[in-house]
């Protein structure tokens, strides 16, 4: 019986995007969804969400960028559901933190540039 309350109670650590990206992920061991789309991710945190499990999910910036229902709703709840956004293995010069973002829509591009 403690096996089974282990496993309930276990992160699991999941990695979603393009399938060369996660064979870098699975050689390390975490989980893979390999060329995932926006609707196996929302069908991933749909049953993650209804089933009150923990979870750190990693996504490609295609997915990240997907604003579905069940995205929304995990990153506006938080907690037992963590998203991590990560650059494209072909464009990794193109990735942003939405913080950045941010601090550029508020104090402009100037914020981010370095001082010379």
């Amino acid at each position: 019986m403690a096996r089974a309350d282990a496993n309930a109670s276990r992160t699991r650590i999941i990695a979603l995007g393009n399938a060369a990206l996660m064979d870098g992920f699975a050689m390390i061991g975490i989980e893979t969804v390999p060329d995932a789309t926006p609707a196996s991710l929302e069908a991933l945190l749909a049953g993650l969400s209804q089933h009150d499990k923990k979870a750190v999910i990693f996504l490609e910036r295609h997915l990240a960028r997907n604003s579905g229902p069940w995205l929304q709703r995990v990153r506006a709840k938080g907690a037992r559901i963590i998203v991590v956004e990560i650059p494209s293995l072909n464009a990794p010069e193109d990735y942003h933190l939405r913080v950045d973002e941010l601090v550029r829509d508020l104090l402009g591009a100037q914020a981010l540039n370095p001082r010379s």
